[in-house]
């Protein structure tokens, strides 16, 4: 670091103490964050669940001693968010727009985001911790790009409980300045100055602690390239550039709060109780190895002493040097008898208690029997499993309504940057004729496999397109996903193939009836 960063970073501390500079020690202590700060206490409990990062598990032992050990724990939230994820997004689903145009255009961002991809990973997290946030930017080479934030790194500005207007998202960077850690936090604010003007304000925090967000430094100290400040006037923007899935139902925590409460918030107690027993019935196994009492006399040989690594070449050991089954134990030998002191594994009780939480954990975050616990029955028909989905099924419909909303938001939010010449280094916006006023008209196909007999269906719906019922449009649309586009270009094709049939071809061919 050079002398002239060092006096600045000298004199920026000296400024923020006497109340010079900016100086946080959480995000939420600015003024301009509309956010009760217990709600990221509860964020941070969520994650450290979702990480597994659970404290150790203390006890005593048999001579009373207080002792501790890391608890084995089933990690639950991981699981069941990883599952709810891959039922509600996956890549098999489909974004389409009615205007040709547009469709082309963010489908081409999308798979060149690997979106389907990136958004399964993302949603999983989100549903552990209640939400996840993305905006779209212009990257170096003018590519439009999809940034992701976790619930821990977006703040609500202006804001109700149904929507969130503006927000600030905050991300940190750790650099090594004089053999010590150095945190920076860059804020990003978004905000209307009136209907017609959005802002987009950068400011950069420095330091030495990880838990404080520090005192506002110059952005030129990490992000030379980076604007302070940009004004988009005239009503060039007409949208938030951001987007926010928040996970379904009233977040019971803070009914004021526009933000979403995940799988932990409401099932922490059942979780504890599913990771506790999980612990005691895995520290069981381990106590409950085999164990025999001897006398101490039988595992001394001779004069080496017991726990000697020497072999004594007069009384060699007789045992198996890996067997640990031998406990030496000390008294009258001649009184002590050889004793086996294994006790049984409770295995039974252990599983019956651990699946009786685990469909406990079930209910509590919407999910049918049997999703995670084993009720030990045969295998089930196709049939059986979807009509046993079904509690599954509703808590995914209502995550897709959300799902949608984000993705509503999210295209829009690409398509007013494509629209927006500031935003790329050439001034000549990649799109042109966007109204994000208008109805983007966007319509997603999920995969509902997992819940609906594909073969069956296609066999039922087909009898409906030969009965002349359903439309060939609708069999391609409900069936293979294709958009209305796809569906009349699959349509103009069959047609095109078909060959022209011609009544005249076959009159050379005919019979001479008067033939000889």
């Amino acid at each position: 670091m050079s002398i002239l960063t060092t006096l600045r970073n000298f004199f920026m501390k000296g400024g923020a103490k006497l109340g010079m500079t900016k100086g946080l020690n959480r995000i939420t202590d600015d003024d301009r964050v509309a956010i009760d700060p217990s709600e990221y206490v509860r964020i941070q409990t969520a994650k450290q669940y979702y990480k597994d990062d659970l404290p150790p598990y203390y006890y005593r032992n048999s001579y009373g001693q207080k002792r501790h050990r890391p608890l084995c724990s089933l990690n639950v939230t991981k699981l069941a968010a990883k599952r709810m994820a891959s039922i509600i997004f996956d890549e098999q689903c489909e974004i389409s727009l009615k205007d040709s145009t547009l469709d082309d255009f963010v489908n081409d961002i999308i798979s060149s985001n690997h979106f389907n991809l990136q958004f399964e990973q993302h949603l999983e997290t989100g549903i552990s911790l209640g939400g996840l946030a993305a905006r779209p930017y212009v990257d170096d080479q003018n590519n439009i790009r999809i940034a992701w934030a976790n619930a821990d790194q977006f703040y609500p500005l202006r804001n109700n409980t149904d929507n969130i207007s503006e927000c600030v998202f905050a991300s940190r960077t750790t650099r090594v300045e004089n053999k010590q850690s150095i945190y920076y936090t860059l804020l990003e604010f978004h905000q209307w100055k009136d209907s017609d003007t959005y802002v987009i304000t950068n400011e950069l925090y420095r330091s030495t602690s990880r838990d404080v967000v520090g005192n506002q430094v110059p952005l030129g100290t990490i992000y030379p390239n980076l604007q302070e400040q940009i004004e988009f006037n005239g009503g060039a923007i007409k949208k938030p550039l951001f987007a926010y899935f928040r996970v379904p139902g009233t977040n019971n925590k803070d009914l004021d709060s526009p933000l979403g409460v995940g799988i932990v918030d409401n099932s922490k107690n059942i979780i504890d109780a599913i990771n506790r027993t999980h612990d005691a019935f895995v520290h069981e196994v381990k106590m409950g190895k085999r164990r025999i009492a001897v006398p101490a006399e039988m595992l001394r040989p001779a004069t080496t002493g017991f726990g000697s690594n020497s072999d004594d070449q007069v009384h060699p050991v007789m045992f198996d040097p890996d067997v640990d089954v031998y406990d030496a134990m000390y008294g009258d030998a001649d009184n002590m008898k050889i004793q086996d002191l294994t006790s049984d594994i409770r295995a039974d009780q252990f599983k019956t208690s651990i699946d009786y939480f685990l469909r406990e954990f079930e209910s509590q975050i919407g999910m049918s029997t049997g999703t995670f616990s084993f009720d030990g029955q045969s295998v089930k028909t196709a049939t059986e499993v979807v009509s046993e989905n079904s509690t599954t099924y509703q808590t995914r419909s209502s995550y897709l309504t959300q799902v949608e909303l984000f993705l509503n938001q999210l295209v829009t939010a690409i398509l007013e940057i494509a629209s927006t010449p500031e935003f790329f280094s050439d001034g000549q916006p990649r799109l042109s004729g966007f109204d994000a006023n208008a109805d983007l008209e966007l319509s997603v196909h999920f995969d509902d496999g997992v819940f609906i007999d594909k073969d069956k269906q296609r066999a039922d719906e087909m009898q409906l397109v030969a009965a002349g019922i359903m439309p060939k449009k609708e069999y391609l649309m409900r069936n293979f996903g294709l958009s209305e586009t796809d569906a009349d270009k699959w349509l103009s094709e069959v047609v095109d193939e078909q060959p022209e049939m011609s009544f005249n071809s076959f009159e050379g061919n005919q019979p001479d009836d008067g033939a000889d």
